[in-house]
């Protein structure tokens, strides 16, 4: 096995590529876009967002995988005096403290979680239905869902474990998700591996093992494999820039219900020019809502947080995340129950809502890291080899 074809030059793409490379492989990657990085791409200009919400959690197989090859960048932490400012969205007004019903799904030692009950049945056993709906909805942080209660009771207790620990597991590469990609480029070019932009695949090449490192829709048009859908959701951004003003939040979580709001120039002042603050809004909408009703959210909370931002905004941008903010799991699954790996024939998955563990990019690594080893016909690599 001298060879590997990866189709996507996103995070699960490049984890495949160095893998490989790393194991003596020669691996060339497609990328149908101008530039590598898939949904992890940072915008170029004076405003750096990126493209969707992103967070790269601490403490995974990744993280660590990262980190003994030096391709963490610099992070952007967030300051104590930022954390204090934020704020929850209950019973229709903006408050400091979770209400305490909620903090009974956060204690140490709670049972887990079951695959097979929905959460917020389970939840409201645990902490009756205000506290329930309060965490499912402040779970939507990591889920990008409008109903994050009708989800597997597990999927999300362990969304909502991770991202209310102490200190934080989230983490933000300074400058954008773009730092991060750029190292890991560069690693793969070392590597030998050759990177193709502008370059899309219509047809898989028969001659090498595949790894398609794709969104779960484009990989079912080119494998033509109508099986390869699972549950995702909808989700509106509202990204904006307003003039800096002081005592403005530095989060907002909709408790009443899923949807949230973060500076984040709170904790990298790189991301928008000086005297500017850059603002992501992440409201997950349902099947029959529009991009119209989650942006009359987004402003809402806007409103509720951000004093005058109407009369300071310098710049503003709003998208529909159809399907792009990874899986989510229903009552009786599991990540076991997603599209699996391998898709015989020497063909390969990775990607954000395939069959792996992990939350957010993790599952797009732990997928591509699988995908490799199947491929190379090994159990599994050698995860120190430099």
């Amino acid at each position: 096995m001298h060879r590997i074809t990866v189709i996507g030059g996103g995070f699960a793409g490049l984890t495949a590529a160095i893998t490989a490379a790393e194991a003596g492989v020669k691996v060339t990657v497609y990328e149908a876009h101008h530039t590598l990085g898939g949904r992890a791409r940072t915008a170029e200009g004076p405003y750096r967002t990126n493209d969707g919400p992103h967070a790269l959690y601490r403490g995974g197989a990744h993280w660590t995988w990262l980190k003994q090859r030096d391709l963490i960048p610099p992070l952007a932490p967030i300051p104590p005096l930022e954390a204090a400012r934020l704020r929850l969205r209950h019973h229709g007004a903006l408050r400091r403290t979770p209400p305490f019903a909620m903090l009974k799904l956060l204690r140490p030692g709670l049972p887990q979680a079951p695959v097979d009950l929905d959460y917020l049945s389970w939840a409201t056993g645990v902490a009756g239905e205000e506290g329930a709906r309060a965490a499912a909805n402040y779970s939507a942080v990591a889920l990008f869902h409008h109903d994050p209660g009708a989800l597997s009771a597990a999927f999300v207790q362990e969304r909502l474990r991770r991202a209310t620990k102490l200190p934080p597991e989230a983490h933000y590469p300074r400058g954008g998700w773009a730092s991060l990609i750029d190292r890991m480029a560069a690693r793969a070019w070392n590597l030998g591996v050759r990177m193709e932009t502008l370059s899309r695949v219509d047809v898989l090449p028969t001659d090498t093992p595949v790894v398609v490192a794709t969104s779960l829709d484009a990989a079912r048009r080119l494998l033509k494999d109508d099986s390869l859908t699972w549950t995702g959701g909808r989700t509106v951004l509202v990204d904006l820039a307003v003039r800096t003003r002081r005592g403005d939040a530095f989060a907002v979580s909709d408790l009443d219900s899923p949807g949230w709001i973060e500076r984040f120039t709170a904790q990298d002042r790189s991301l928008a020019p000086a005297d500017e603050q850059l603002i992501q809004g992440q409201i997950p909408i349902a099947p029959h809502e529009t991009k119209a009703d989650g942006r009359a959210r987004a402003e809402h909370l806007l409103d509720l947080a951000f004093d005058g931002w109407r009369e300071r905004v310098t710049w503003r941008r709003e998208a529909l995340a159809n399907g792009r903010t990874g899986a989510v799991d229903l009552p009786g699954t599991s990540w076991r129950d997603r599209p699996a790996v391998d898709r015989g024939d020497g063909v390969y998955l990775a990607g954000d809502q395939v069959a792996a563990p992990g939350v957010l990019s993790e599952v797009s690594f732990n997928s591509a890291l699988a995908a490799v080893s199947l491929a190379l016909g090994r159990r599994q690599l050698d995860l120190k080899r430099a």
